[in-house]
């Protein structure tokens, strides 16, 4: 098996000039490989360096993410309303350092109205160490660490947010933890992880990026993976979290366009004061987020309405943006997103 994974390290690691990519079905097998611990030690280094400075296509991604699907954990279908489909929202792993993330309340107000999420992610990680999900959704009273995957479905069925939380429902990923972590670069299985689909049946994936290069392999590798319905945002950090103090820039493709679309969000257009909130102590964001929650004013409010209208918006729930921002402070003045929050406590 050695023998196998060392032409994959030949393949891609040759240098500039004579390196090539692999197809999807050698990476579904590099990326098996890596999982199961069949390459050694050194061959998986090796491969997540030369990778990295190839960069990843899209056909690549699409491999790895064939490996996930066959060996990692799924979330079942559950009931759904109005043709509607389950949001994915893909975060960066290692988590937030400079902005205050919002994904969490975004979730909470989505499943209130309606509208089912799965989020999925572990602890802090390198190379970033940033904090991630799990610590804050510990932090509002919500531990989806000890919860096992038939719990989460459970959870998930009740309430329409489900969390997929690695470390213990897919262990396979951990030890290649270990090499970011002694490489000190994330390499492309970060990327991929972006638009893994934990869940069984279709759904819409939302992914956050950094480099406008990272949006067209997301294109190829779902795409292939026969996915119609994705939204690709330059968020906060690579989050799924739209800026305050720039144009959220958005790309979405639909079953019903088939092609990627573009949609500029002006943040000043709709009332918006144009600066992201920082991030401070993990405790300060704690109660920041319940003040959201019991509906008071705030900086972190209002980026709570304007990621909240969009993706309102953008499931369909609301038919525009402004209906959309309309909506979400309505939900968080009524008090309902704070039940929604109680309501996954108390499951």
């Amino acid at each position: 098996m050695s023998n196998l994974f060392r032409q994959f390290i030949e393949k891609i690691g040759s240098g500039t000039h004579t390196s090539e990519n692999l197809t999807r079905a050698e990476a579904y097998t590099a990326m098996k490989m890596m999982l199961l611990a069949e390459a050694k030690p050194a061959q998986i280094g090796a491969f997540l360096i030369s990778h990295r400075i190839k960069r990843p296509t899209g056909e690549e991604l699409a491999g790895m993410l064939d490996a996930y699907q066959e060996l990692g954990p799924q979330l079942q279908p559950i009931q759904l309303f109005n043709h509607q489909q389950v949001f994915i929202l893909g975060i960066p792993y290692d988590g937030r350092t400079r902005t205050a993330p919002i994904n969490i309340i975004t979730a909470l107000l989505l499943a209130t109205a309606g509208q089912p999420v799965i989020m999925h992610g572990g602890d802090r990680y390198p190379t970033k160490y940033g904090l991630p999900l799990i610590e804050i959704w510990q932090g509002l009273g919500v531990n989806w660490t000890n919860l096992s995957l038939f719990q989460t479905q459970q959870v998930f069925a009740q309430t329409g947010i489900g969390f997929v939380y690695t470390p213990q429902h897919f262990p396979l990923t951990q030890t290649l933890w270990e090499y970011r972590e002694q490489l000190g670069k994330r390499p492309p299985l970060a990327t991929m992880e972006l638009i893994w689909c934990p869940y069984t049946d279709d759904a819409h994936i939302i992914a956050g990026f950094v480099h406008p290069p990272t949006e067209a392999m997301f294109q190829v590798a779902l795409e292939m993976h026969q996915v119609k319905n994705f939204t690709f945002v330059k968020g906060l950090e690579g989050s799924c979290d739209l800026p305050r103090d720039r144009t959220a820039i958005i790309g979405f493709s639909s079953s019903k366009t088939q092609e990627l679309e573009r949609l500029h969000l002006v943040p000043r257009e709709y009332g918006f004061t144009t600066k992201n909130v920082p991030l401070g102590t993990t405790e300060e964001l704690i109660k920041d987020m319940q003040s959201v929650l019991a509906g008071e004013a705030s900086e972190l409010m209002e980026t709570a309405l304007w990621n909240g209208g969009f993706y309102l918006w953008h499931s369909g729930i609301c038919p525009d943006m402004q209906t959309g921002i309309n909506k979400a402070k309505e939900l968080f003045n009524s008090g309902l997103v704070a039940a929604k929050l109680q309501e996954v406590i108390g499951k």
